[in-house]
């Protein structure tokens, strides 16, 4: 069975830092790229961040660059977001993904298998 489960997320303030993990199982994990989401109420799901396992591919949204950091524990077959510099505008369910394709993408649209999502909420 193909499981991802985010965790990490909370209560910040602005400013602050937190860092997701993905756990995943059930899928060749070194063999799938991987990637960050994020929906806030009222509005659409977001690409934050993707990668690539197989190949030195990372993407990031200009909304997040220079502050979010993707990673990969292949050994552990988790994935890691790391954000700092957290904004109110940052808030929502973060959700990760995981998708069989040598060039991952921030569209939604085609990843394989997603987690339940993890809760970030970034108060002023």
């Amino acid at each position: 069975e193909v499981q991802l489960v985010e965790s990490g997320g909370g209560l910040v303030q602005a400013g602050g830092s937190l860092r997701l993990s993905c756990a995943t199982s059930g899928f060749p994990f070194d063999d799938f790229a991987i990637g960050w989401f994020r929906q806030a109420p009222g509005k659409e799901r977001e690409g934050v961040a993707c990668m690539s396992n197989t190949h030195d591919i990372k993407y990031y949204a200009d909304s997040v660059k220079g502050r979010f950091t993707i990673s990969s524990d292949n050994a552990n077959n988790t994935n890691s977001l790391q954000m700092n510099s957290l904004k109110p505008e940052d808030s929502g369910v973060y959700y990760c993904a995981a998708d069989l394709i040598v060039w991952p993408s921030l569209l939604t649209d085609g990843w394989d298998y997603w987690g339940r999502g993890t809760q970030v909420t970034v108060s002023s």
